[in-house]
């Protein structure tokens, strides 16, 4: 019998403490509870790496990034998206002010892969001949042999592209599509990898052309390049002052190799994209041409660019699966320069990347 002199708080105590054992023996898993103390680990991305080996292109990005970083300050963003183009065998539209190391930086990154690279600056008396080649007659042989043009190379940098006319824009359109160009009903093929990398000033509109669509939809990314922030700018200073204003550009090491590019792009197209995936692309780029804001949507070339960029943004993370965050992170790059806005949001100042933020924040992410 229980002890009536005992507390009520005791009692009540002997109370619970008859309860817990019943519901222990009851529920023999509760008897373990307690004894763990550690966290159970939750799975990370080097759990996944026995489908693909992906850690030689993490290093090979590691270096690249490294050698960059001798010169360049901050500018993460373009030198990750620039990586990821490359591995897609994509071209990229650099857009900035001046100053910003738009070009140095396209440089630095052709250095770092032991492939052919050519520079070409556009003006506005560049003819298309000045870029593909042309046909010159040989006295000896009597007939007219081809002299190739700097655009025969594997990295080719066009410095201030909206400088050139129509005509010679119009020269950039099957070589950067199907990387070829046809002269005098020959057709000769690039030699891989054939990337373009361009640069253009948003700013300055004197002495420039607009770029027409359809040479814009022929990019991959299109690229902001904004002002460094006040710390980098500052460190700008302390490494220029220390280098004494001198860029060393044979100090930058080659990392990549023709071979080893050729390998890494078959190597992205292994990486894991799931249905539903495929389902949440194909809705981003739908909804931008029923979109009431935009007078031009993207066309089934941006669903592939965004599909093969989130593919390399993956790859560069250690995982080879798609997530939603690889699609969202690649696909304000991918569709800013192809979308055009209605007149009246023009006039309104609405901007493309604001579009695109709403039909990201509407389209329900795949669970």
């Amino acid at each position: 019998m229980e002890d009536q002199n005992k507390p009520s708080s005791e009692r009540v105590d002997a109370t619970n403490s008859t309860e817990e054992n019943s519901a222990n023996k009851a529920n023999p898993v509760n008897e373990s509870i307690d004894e763990v103390t550690e966290p159970i680990p939750q799975p990370t991305s080097e759990d996944f790496q026995s489908r693909i080996d992906l850690q030689p292109l993490q290093n090979s990005v590691e270096d690249i990034k490294r050698e960059i970083a001798k010169f360049i300050v901050g500018q993460n963003e373009m030198i990750e998206l620039l990586i990821i183009s490359i591995l897609t065998n994509g071209h990229s539209l650099i857009e900035g002010v001046p100053g910003v190391a738009k070009t140095v930086t396209a440089k630095m990154l052709a250095k770092t892969m032991a492939v052919d690279f050519s520079r070409i600056q556009f003006t506005p008396d560049l003819m298309p001949s000045d870029i593909l080649g042309t046909s010159i007659f040989n006295v000896k042989s009597s007939e007219f042999e081809y002299k190739k043009g700097p655009i025969f190379s594997n990295i080719v940098l066009i410095d201030e592209i909206n400088r050139a006319p129509a005509k010679t824009q119009a020269a950039l359109f099957e070589v950067m599509a199907e990387r070829q160009i046809t002269m005098d009903g020959t057709r000769y093929d690039m030699e891989l990898p054939f990337l373009v990398f361009a640069t253009q000033n948003p700013i300055e509109q004197e002495g420039t052309y607009r770029l027409p669509e359809a040479q814009l939809d022929r990019f991959l990314f299109k690229i902001e390049v904004d002002y460094p922030s006040l710390q980098d700018e500052v460190q700008i200073l302390v490494d220029n002052h220390s280098r004494q204003d001198q860029m060393d550009f044979n100090s930058i090491k080659a990392v990549l190799s023709a071979e080893s590019i050729k390998n890494y792009q078959n190597l992205i197209k292994q990486i894991v994209v799931e249905d539903n995936l495929l389902s949440y692309i194909a809705s981003i780029v739908h909804n931008t041409r029923t979109n009431a804001n935009l007078y031009l949507g993207a066309s089934p070339r941006a669903s592939i660019a965004i599909l093969n960029a989130a593919k390399a943004n993956a790859a560069i993370n250690g995982r080879d699966f798609v997530t939603p965050d690889d699609i969202k992170r690649c696909t304000k790059a991918v569709l800013k320069h192809r979308l055009v806005l209605t007149p009246e949001r023009e006039m309104e100042a609405f901007t493309v990347e604001k579009v695109v933020d709403q039909i990201l924040e509407t389209i329900e992410i795949p669970r």
